[in-house]
């Protein structure tokens, strides 16, 4: 299989007060035109996965590991990573108001993106950039770009992000939780619209995201992450209807559904997920899981193939088995 971005023993640390590691040893490749969605609960290190592999760190975070994006090698310091930023990989961030400059109208941030890519004219680089907010299926794409970002909704502020992520013509797109602050039948629009831009301009996509629908909806593998680790990975309809770590199971037994459940409760995972900066011994799911035993407690599982995933558990829930 041709890899296009290659993930191997990335880690994440932070320094400071309240100093951490993020990312603890992710291994994770991603082939042209592939879906991944990446999910997990909050403060699973998703986010700062993607920014770890696009030079986007905060001050005081340090990448190590390897990042290759079609065999170059993106933490080696130095310009690569500012390099394949754009044209290589593009970025929706979760908060699309925060992506674009607020006084700044929408047609020349667009604009400029071209302007740096192809050195077009003024009038060409407005031309491109309302047929892109075309692409994007934005009523009035020239009256847009006349526009200020508080001008627009939340959806419309959405799909302008993702618009000026498309400009540079990327060939893999990191979505970080792109629908979070949308309504619910905004958001069905926006994944629809990623799925159609997806195939329409041949690219790759990662999708970061809590929200099990979307990536039934979207993906074609999934990396579930638990505490700055990959504890279950495989093809989404493998592991949407046979989930094999714990952790997995719970997440989604806890979506609801529209029969409901089981004594009218949502189903939840016990416990909390662990604060940052915990030391662990075993698995990092143990004081959580229903099925831990004294080898859980002892050793962290790797991850393994089990049957058609990969799996860092002792205990493995089979196909058809309840956790």
């Amino acid at each position: 299989m041709t890899v296009l971005l290659d993930v191997r023993g990335l880690t994440v640390d932070f320094t400071g007060p309240r100093a951490h590691r993020a990312v603890d040893g992710v291994d994770l490749s991603l082939a042209p035109r592939e879906r991944l969605a990446i999910v997990g609960e909050s403060g699973s290190g998703k986010s700062q996965l993607l920014l770890a592999c696009t030079g986007l760190l905060a001050a005081n975070g340090r990448a190590t590991g390897s990042v290759r994006f079609d065999g170059l090698e993106l933490l080696a310091g130095g310009e690569p990573a500012p390099r394949v930023r754009g044209a290589g990989i593009g970025f929706v961030f979760q908060d699309a108001g925060g992506s674009l400059t607020p006084h700044r109208r929408v047609g020349d941030q667009l604009a400029e993106v071209v302007h740096q890519r192809a050195g077009t004219s003024k009038r060409d680089a407005a031309g491109e950039s309302a047929a892109m907010l075309e692409r994007v299926r934005l009523p009035d794409p020239r009256g847009t770009l006349a526009r200020f970002p508080h001008e627009l909704s939340g959806g419309m502020r959405q799909r302008v992000a993702i618009a000026l992520a498309l400009m540079a013509r990327p060939r893999v797109l990191f979505a970080d939780e792109p629908t979070t602050a949308l309504d619910v039948t905004v958001q069905a629009d926006v994944i629809a619209l990623l799925a159609e831009l997806c195939d329409g301009l041949g690219m790759a996509l990662v999708l970061v995201t809590h929200d099990l629908g979307v990536v039934a909806a979207l993906a074609d593998r999934i990396a579930v992450m638990y505490a700055g680790r990959i504890v279950e990975e495989g093809a989404a309809p493998v592991l949407l209807s046979n989930p094999a770590h714990p952790y997995t199971v719970g997440l989604l037994a806890a979506v609801p559904t529209l029969a409901g459940q089981k004594g009218g409760e949502i189903a939840t995972i016990a416990g909390l997920p662990p604060e940052p900066g915990t030391a662990f011994s075993g698995c990092r799911f143990e004081p959580r899981c229903p099925r831990a035993g004294e080898r859980c407690r002892a050793l962290d599982p790797a991850l393994e193939v089990v049957g058609d995933s990969r799996v860092a558990c002792h205990f493995p829930v089979a196909p058809g088995q309840a956790a």
